[in-house]
C-alpha cells in the first residue's frame, strides 16, 4: 500500500473533538486513509511520497459544499437576470436552460468542480434538476469522477409545470413515474454507502413550486428504502417562496416539509432564509439540515438566513455556493468569509460568529449535513481529504497573531495544495487532474451557444 507523508506543517487545524491545532505538524496517509497525525518529530521520517511544507503552510480539513447547480456556470451574469429576485430570475433563465445538452452538463460540471477544488473544496453535493435533450445525471457523475472530487450527486426533478400551477415551463418538467424510475436506477447503479465512498446518490425534488406533494412523499419513501440515500430540496428561500406555500398548501414552508415527511437526520434543505422560529426548533429537534448559501441569497435579495439561531438550536448547518448563475461563483473559501460577515450583520453583533465557528460550519457542519462520518476533521481512520494554504502571501501579511482566524478575516482566494482520497489534486495552486485552459475554452464555446438569442 502506498504511503504519503506531509511534514513541517506550520499549523495543522484538525477540527477533531478537542479542536486541536498542532504546530510543526505532520500527516501520514496510507492509500486513501489518514494513519497518523502529530508533530513532524513524532511521525516516521519517510514515505513513498513526501511533501515538505517548510513550516510555511496551514493545513485543515477539506471544505464541504452542500448545495450547487453545476450546469449554471454556463449562464453566469446573464443581462436579463442581473437585477431580478428569485422567481423572475428563474423566468429569465428557463429559455437558456431548455437548450442544455449532455456535453454541456459534462463540461459545466468540471468547470464548477475546478473552481471549487481550487478554493479548498474536497467534497461537494450538486443538484441537477434539468433533464432535457437527453441530459442524464450520469453525464455529471462521469465528469466529476474524471476530475477527482468526492461527490454527492442529487437526482433533482421538476414535475409541476406552469399549466398545473407550477413555475417552470411545461417543456422542462418530467412525468413523475419517469422520475421515480430513473431515481431507482441511479441509486442501484451508483450509490456507495461504504466508508470513504467517492460517490453517493441523493433524491432531490427541486422545490415546493416545481413538484407535487406526492412526488415529495414517494421520493422520501424510496430514499429511505436504501441505506444512506439522503433527501434534499429548496425551502423558504425568499418571501415569494413563503407566499406560494401559504397560498397553495395553507401552511408555512417548514410545516409543508413536515407534512410530506421531509424532516429528519437524512434530510437537508437549501437556503431556509425565511424559515420560521417554530420550524427552526423542529429542524433542531429532528436533526434536519440546512445548506446556507449567503452569496446567492444576497445576489437575489432573498435575505440573510438566521444561522446563529439555527446553530444555537442544534440545526446542522453547512455551506453551499449555490448555482453559478445566482452567486455567480463557486469559491468556497469566499463563501465561508461571506457567511461569517453576514452573520454579524444580521444580528448586529460582532461576537455572533467567530472565524473558527464558520470554519466548523464549512467542514464539520457540511459533513453532518451530508451524513458523512469519514470527512470533516483530521484524525487517524478519516479519509485523506485536506488542504494547505501558504502563509507567505500578501493577504496574510501582518496576520501572524492568529493565522487560522486570518483564513476567514483576510481575503484568501485559493489553496496551494489539496488532497482528496489521498490523491494530490491541487499542486502549488494548479489542478493536476485536468487541462484547465482547454476546459475553459470548451466551456466558453458551449456557454456562448447556450445563451445565443
Amino acid at each position: 500500500m502506498a504511503t504519503l507523508l506531509v511534514k513541517n506543517i506550520h499549523t495543522l487545524v484538525t477540527m477533531d473533538a478537542g479542536r486541536r491545532e498542532i504546530r510543526g505538524a505532520a500527516i501520514l496517509v496510507r492509500d486513501n486513509v489518514i494513519e497518523q497525525i502529530g508533530t513532524t518529530a513524532e511521525l516516521p521520517p519517510t514515505a513513498d511520497e513526501v511533501l515538505d511544507l517548510g513550516d510555511r503552510h496551514i493545513v485543515l480539513p477539506g471544505l464541504i459544499n452542500t448545495h450547487h447547480h453545476f450546469f449554471q456556470t454556463l449562464t453566469r451574469a446573464v443581462p436579463a437576470a442581473q437585477n431580478c429576485d428569485l422567481f423572475d430570475w428563474l423566468y429569465a433563465h428557463y429559455p437558456f436552460w431548455s437548450k442544455l445538452t449532455p456535453e454541456g452538463v459534462y463540461v459545466s460540471s468540471q468547470m464548477a468542480a475546478a473552481e471549487l477544488m481550487l478554493s479548498g473544496c474536497t467534497t461537494a453535493s450538486d443538484h441537477l434538476y434539468l433533464y432535457v435533450n437527453g441530459c442524464r445525471l450520469d453525464d455529471e457523475i462521469e465528469a466529476i469522477a474524471a476530475i477527482g472530487l468526492r461527490f454527492h450527486a442529487s437526482r433533482g426533478s421538476m414535475s409541476l409545470g406552469v399549466s398545473l400551477g407550477g413555475l417552470p415551463p411545461d417543456a422542462l418538467v418530467e412525468k413523475e413515474v419517469d422520475i421515480l424510475k430513473d431515481s431507482q436506477r441511479l441509486i442501484e447503479q451508483y450509490h456507495d454507502n461504504s466508508r470513504h465512498a467517492m460517490l453517493r446518490i441523493t433524491l432531490a425534488p427541486c422545490s415546493p413550486f416545481t413538484v407535487s406533494q406526492d412526488l415529495m412523499r414517494e421520493s422520501a419513501a424510496m430514499a429511505r428504502s436504501y441505506a444512506g440515500v439522503r433527501l434534499h430540496t429548496h425551502l423558504a428561500e425568499n418571501q415569494s417562496d413563503v407566499t406560494y406555500s401559504l397560498e397553495n398548501f395553507g401552511m408555512t414552508p417548514g410545516d409543508y416539509a413536515e407534512s410530506v415527511g421531509w424532516l429528519g437526520e437524512d434530510v437537508w434543505h437549501a437556503h431556509c432564509v425565511q424559515l420560521s422560529d417554530d420550524s427552526i426548533l423542529k429542524f433542531g429537534r429532528t436533526g434536519t439540515g440546512v445548506a446556507h448559501c449567503p452569496c446567492s441569497n444576497m445576489r437575489l435579495a432573498s435575505g440573510i438566513a438566521p444561522i446563529r439561531k439555527m446553530l444555537d438550536q442544534g440545526v446542522p448547518v453547512g455551506l453551499g455556493v449555490d448555482g453559478s448563475a445566482s452567486n455567480d461563483g463557486s469559491n468556497l473559501l469566499q463563501e465561508a468569509r461571506t457567511a461569517f460577515l453576514l452573520a454579524r450583520v444580521r444580528d448586529c453583533d460582532a461576537a455572533s460568529m467567530t472565524a473558527r465557528q464558520i470554519l466548523e460550519v464549512a467542514t464539520l457542519g457540511g459533513a453532518r449535513v451530508l451524513g458523512r462520518e469519514d470527512v470533516g476533521y483530521l484524525a487517524p481512520g478519516m479519509s485523506a481529504d485536506f488542504i494547505a494554504v501558504n502563509i507567505d502571501r500578501p493577504q496574510l501579511a501582518g496576520a501572524h497573531h492568529d493565522l487560522v482566524a486570518a483564513l476567514i478575516f483576510c481575503y484568501v482566494d485559493a489553496v496551494d495544495y489539496s488532497f482528496i482520497n489521498g490523491r494530490k489534486v491541487v499542486d502549488r495552486g494548479h489542478l493536476t487532474t485536468i487541462d484547465l485552459p482547454a476546459l475553459i475554452e470548451k466551456h466558453n464555446r458551449l456557454a456562448a451557444q447556450l445563451t445565443k438569442a
